[in-house]
């Protein structure tokens, strides 16, 4: 792909969250590093975002219906960035293009129904190509994902032993902007909401069914099941509520496990997987019991027509989204504890200031593109490995060193 005019081309550049890519690349990329170029439907906007950013750059137009004006596109870059949602009415396209063309792909969508389409139709071509198409690369599923993978691999390596269960544990504070909401409300309104609530909904075809039955087989159900109500943690000595995304997490973090056991480099024969929101004291207990009875009440909402209709008007609109000071003000906070097969535990910490849906969101994003424009012989599994991919089994500690020399905390340490 040396031949190739561009890098890395930011697709849906105008957007709210594309806005913001740009910015991203006009402040950390070096022209003379990487060559690169903003593309999407309307090339008035799109040149707004350039001056705005003060950055020679191409334009590229194409709408993303448009599929020869798409192939124009993927078939002058090493890698695309798209930004462009709700990804399963403004996504396919470009994949398509992505996976004939071997061209590398990341986006930041959290539609796990969407994802699944994907691993039928492309992952065997992209596989044998080579070609890396990682979706879920924002808030949705880097942090749970990679710091996932980097706790298993320290307890492995420390104490060559498989690991036997990773819980990850959120705290943030920031705000949605209306791309997010209306992937939300476009799930929804599709058949594809149903699957969600599939545990192994992302796993390789060949192993989906029989991780089910193990799941049911071995009494792990229980644990792989989504969490429905507030609990109090022995190990954190406080109360934990479902989180909003562990249904979109959780399965990412098992199809990279069950990748990894195709690759013969298993996480751990008895592995589960789950994430909560965390409540520090005082009033934990009723923190967690408010936070869990209103997400109840807003996703069954969501789950009627006739309240979406009234919820639309209200929200944020695609293209908008919260003030500069409350994305600069915002911040998450990560905390994962794996546990080994003998007992032992392995703390990870990843931790950023900005909101976590479009700040974090747009540094996990950026970076996971620029590990493939630049560091591409370093990533694992060498030049070869392709398919439909996870942030941890496409970039793994790549991914992790870029994102610590931009100023996130990555940690992890063996617990006394």
């Amino acid at each position: 792909m040396s031949e190739r005019s561009y890098d890395v081309v930011l697709y849906g550049a105008s957007g709210f969250v594309g806005k913001q890519t740009v910015q991203y690349f006009a402040n950390h990329v070096s022209p003379k590093s990487v060559r690169w170029a903003i593309a999407g439907r309307n090339r008035q906007k799109l040149e707004a975002v350039r001056d705005e950013v003060d950055v020679t750059m191409d334009v590229l137009v194409a709408d993303s219906q448009d599929q020869a004006a798409i192939d124009a596109i993927v078939s002058q870059t090493r890698v695309l960035l798209t930004t462009a949602g709700p990804f399963a009415l403004y996504g396919n396209a470009l994949v398509d293009a992505c996976v004939r063309f071997k061209t590398h792909y990341v986006d930041i969508t959290g539609e796990t129904p969407w994802v699944r389409m994907l691993i039928d139709r492309y992952h065997a071509q992209a596989a044998a190509d080579g070609t890396r198409i990682i979706p879920c690369c924002g808030f949705d599923s880097v942090p749970s994902d990679l710091g996932t993978y980097l706790v298993i691999r320290h307890l492995q390596r420390e104490w060559g032993m498989p690991c036997q269960q990773v819980n990850a544990y959120f705290q943030m504070s920031g705000g949605f902007n209306g791309g997010t909401l209306a992937s939300a409300l476009n799930l929804y309104n599709s058949a594809g909401v149903a699957q969600m609530n599939e545990p192994f909904l992302l796993n390789p075809s060949t192993s989906q069914i029989q991780a089910q039955n193990d799941s049911l087989r071995d009494g792990k159900a229980e644990r792989d099941r989504d969490p429905q109500i507030p609990s109090f943690d022995c190990d954190l000595n406080t109360w934990v509520a479902p989180f909003f995304m562990g249904p979109v997490n959780t399965r990412i973090v098992r199809r990279s496990s069950a990748l990894h056991e195709e690759w013969q480099e298993p996480y751990g024969s008895d592995f589960t997987y789950q994430e909560y929101l965390k409540f520090d004291e005082p009033l934990a207990w009723l923190k967690a019991t408010g936070v869990t009875a209103s997400l109840a009440l807003f996703m069954g909402g969501l789950q009627q027509s006739q309240t979406r209709s009234l919820l639309q008007p209200i929200l944020p609109k695609p293209g908008e989204g919260p003030s500069e000071q409350t994305m600069n003000e915002g911040w998450f906070t990560c905390e994962l504890l794996g546990t080994a097969v003998d007992g032992r535990k392995v703390q990870g910490l990843i931790r950023d200031q900005g909101d976590p849906g479009n700040r974090a969101t747009v540094k996990f994003v950026c970076e996971a593109a620029l590990s493939l424009a630049l560091q591409m012989d370093e990533l694992p599994g060498g030049k070869t490995r392709g398919g439909i991919l996870t942030p941890a089994t496409a970039l793994g500690d790549i991914l992790a060193e870029r994102l610590r020399r931009a100023g996130m905390t990555i940690e992890v340490n063996s617990s006394l």
